[in-house]
């Protein structure tokens, strides 16, 4: 009977390659068409290997913990011949076009490498190729004068390993005007390996990589106080209860529709308006922080987006998001004040603008003018960190203002 390969599908149109975390399947397993055969992990969640017909498993390639690039054989299938006329017949999916070579040192900006000399081959002989990770952030020793100015030497070595500049920071120069030499440079790799190390996750890696083109722009943060017994109080009556994250989802939300282009990006010597308010809400994974997305949140009414924000939070946690909320919105909300902390200064996604934080509540007196005494108020710390090329500190106080009353009267939510 004939055997077909079972390679790594295209997880996505930015994905070029996938780490292979479970294996389902073992030689001789009977399958059916479909069925989930491995789980892989891409830098944004985790994904399914299916089988493309019935057949049986005669040989698996693919190795736990191993990267394996887009198109390369995972396995192999034992299957019928009418299974193979299937296959070939109209479902088959298109050849892609052919692409143009890079050239030898074009690397820059690139996560991972194959080897020239790695063919995808589908016989079962011939080694499969495996992805090289190129970007691998290194421990940095404290006090540190760190890398300025890099030689072009240096920098031809640094595109060798898959460093950047952000990597070196803790490299103390020997050079003139404290300039970091390639002597330098190997005796810091020599003595990291006198260090333990243990390999960064794909997500590890990616989060590292944003909030450094994140940082790349001039970044500030303002905050205010708010206060949150109105929004308590509306939470414990509503039969359907939403977190507090969601609350101010929704009134940034609100309030970025009333000017988007407090929201816009500055792209040369424009501000760029979004076409429409799509929320993110950072949380927490293993090793790591996913945004899903809430697509046109100023559209949906509070007591509708519960059931949506609860299930991406799953599939968050899960890492298997869909291709919908994981694309770019225009800020995201991060409630910090879950894990004890009052004040933060969040870093904005590389694509975003904005991104708004809610410290911890607490009981608190606060004096009452009408009363003429101090009264018990919950209040927290909210925190907006923006890009200062398109926003300066009032017009980032007005927008924190504006979501603070929207906080105030939660109904209208």
């Amino acid at each position: 009977m004939p055997e077909i390969p079972i390679t790594m599908p295209q997880l996505g149109e930015s994905i070029a390659e996938a780490m292979v975390v479970d294996i389902h399947v073992g030689v001789g397993d009977r399958v059916t068409a479909d069925q989930e055969i491995m789980e892989v992990e891409t830098d944004k969640a985790v994904m399914s290997v299916t089988t493309p017909c019935d057949g049986e498993i005669v040989r698996v390639v693919a190795e736990k913990d191993v990267s394996y690039a887009v198109g390369a054989t995972l396995g192999y299938l034992q299957v019928s011949e009418e299974a193979v006329d299937q296959l070939d017949g109209g479902d088959s999916k298109p050849k892609p076009e052919p692409v143009e070579e890079a050239s030898a040192d074009d690397t820059e900006g690139i996560h991972f490498k194959v080897e020239d000399d790695d063919e995808i081959r589908q016989d079962h002989e011939t080694p499969q190729p495996t992805v090289k990770p190129t970007v691998e952030g290194l421990p940095v020793p404290a006090k540190a004068t760190g890398a300025s100015y890099l030689s072009p030497r240096l920098k031809a070595r640094m595109v060798e390993l898959g460093l950047n500049k952000a990597d070196l920071a803790g490299v103390p120069g020997s050079g003139s005007g404290g300039r970091v030499t390639i002597e330098d440079f190997e005796g810091f790799l020599s003595e990291l390996e006198r260090n333990k190390m243990t390999p960064a996750s794909p997500m590890r890696i990616a989060v590292a990589d944003s909030m450094r083109r994140s940082w790349s722009r001039p970044l500030a943060t303002v905050g205010a106080p708010v206060h949150l017994d109105a929004l308590l109080a509306h939470r414990k009556a509503a039969e359907k209860k939403a977190g507090p994250a969601l609350y101010l989802v929704r009134a940034l939300a609100l309030a970025l529709a009333e000017n988007t282009a407090v929201a816009g990006r500055l792209i040369g010597s424009h501000i760029v308006h979004p076409k429409a308010v799509d929320i993110g809400f950072a949380v927490e994974v293993e090793d790591g922080v996913l945004v899903p997305v809430i697509r046109e949140v100023d559209q949906k009414p509070l007591g509708e987006l519960i059931a949506i924000y609860d299930q991406l939070v799953k599939q968050a946690r899960d890492r298997r998001l869909p291709p919908e909320a994981s694309g770019a919105g225009i800020a995201t909300v991060t409630n910090f004040g879950t894990f004890g902390i009052v004040w933060a200064t969040p870093i904005p996604l590389p694509e975003q603008n904005l991104v708004l934080g809610l410290g911890r509540g607490v009981k608190q007196p606060v004096w009452d003018q009408d009363r003429g005494e101090f009264v018990p108020v919950t209040g927290a710390e909210m925190t907006l960190s923006f890009d200062h090329r398109v926003l300066d500190g009032g017009a980032a106080g007005r927008l924190l203002t504006r979501v603070a009353a929207l906080l105030q009267e939660p109904e209208t939510l």
